[in-house]
């Protein structure tokens, strides 16, 4: 899903307002307010679904983010254009939201053929050969795992969720339009943001407009939950976590004071996170 070589998640029917926007890969570079393609970005305060016009697949995007963005599932999305797994977008390529235009199919670039060689003259003098040289042995470096952070003992609900950090809380759900779509969390800079749930990080930037530095974490084919206006993001994307395991650190980013906006939503609609938490 991502738009290099590896593949990143966003907005499953558990995403669908989600990324629109994060699933299989690495890094979202945020985009423009006014992308190409005739569709404007909306915020996380306007994010109806789209369902006219297209957008153009910018470097660092992933059917995730462009699904979350844009108010859909990001399975959907995907039939809709198409795009058959292992999702892989790339860089120019036209994503539509009205269901109309003809699936494409995108292919990642080739690179150019070399040119052949002209063949080469026989040598006219003798072959010299070279006496062997002892081969030195391989060292073998193992790729870099990204940190593990401390998993602090938390209490869960039934339904298995945590409270994502402690504070007072000073923003409530509301399902009306372009109202809050989780819960604001007020604390100090730098106290432990942590995951709700266990998952897998399908998405760790700050691409998305009106949500800062953000974590999204995919816990089931049903469920996502979102961490926004960190300071530091302290995890990675593919990094699997448990409940309790420390993921960013709160901040300000994207906002005008320290706190933590979480969201949870089910097949990628938002619902209420205090029905869910303990």
């Amino acid at each position: 899903m991502r738009v290099t070589a590896i593949q990143r998640w966003i907005r499953d029917p558990l995403v669908r307002s989600f990324l629109g926007a994060m699933l299989i890969g690495s890094t979202l570079l945020g985009c423009a307010s006014a992308p190409p393609g005739g569709v404007q970005v909306f915020d996380r305060n306007n994010r109806d679904r789209v369902t006219s016009g297209h957008y153009i697949v910018r470097r660092g995007d992933t059917l995730w983010s462009i699904a979350f963005r844009f108010g859909w599932d990001w399975r959907e999305l995907a039939r809709v254009n198409g795009i058959r797994p292992p999702h892989v977008i790339y860089p120019g390529q036209r994503i539509s939201f009205d269901g109309r235009a003809a699936p494409s199919v995108a292919t990642a670039p080739r690179p150019a053929a070399p040119a052949s060689a002209a063949p080469k003259p026989a040598p006219s003098t003798p072959v010299v050969v070279a006496t062997p040289v002892p081969r030195q042995p391989s060292i073998s470096i193992a790729p870099s795992q990204p940190a593990t952070t401390p998993v602090t003992p938390v209490s869960r609900s039934a339904s298995g969720w945590a409270w994502p950090a402690n504070g007072t809380i000073i923003g409530r759900f509301s399902s009306n339009g372009s109202l809050n779509k989780g819960i604001d969390i007020a604390g100090e800079l730098g106290q432990p943001v942590l995951a709700a749930s266990d998952g897998t990080v399908v998405y760790a930037g700050s691409g998305l407009r009106g949500y800062g530095e953000l974590v999204i974490i995919k816990h089931s084919d049903t469920y996502v939950s979102a961490y926004g206006h960190n300071r530091r993001l302290l995890v990675r994307e593919g990094q699997q976590v448990k409940a309790g395991q420390g993921i960013a650190e709160m901040g300000s980013t994207g906002t005008d004071r320290v706190k933590l906006h979480f969201e949870i939503r089910r097949q990628g609609k938002p619902v209420d996170p205090l029905q869910y938490l303990p």
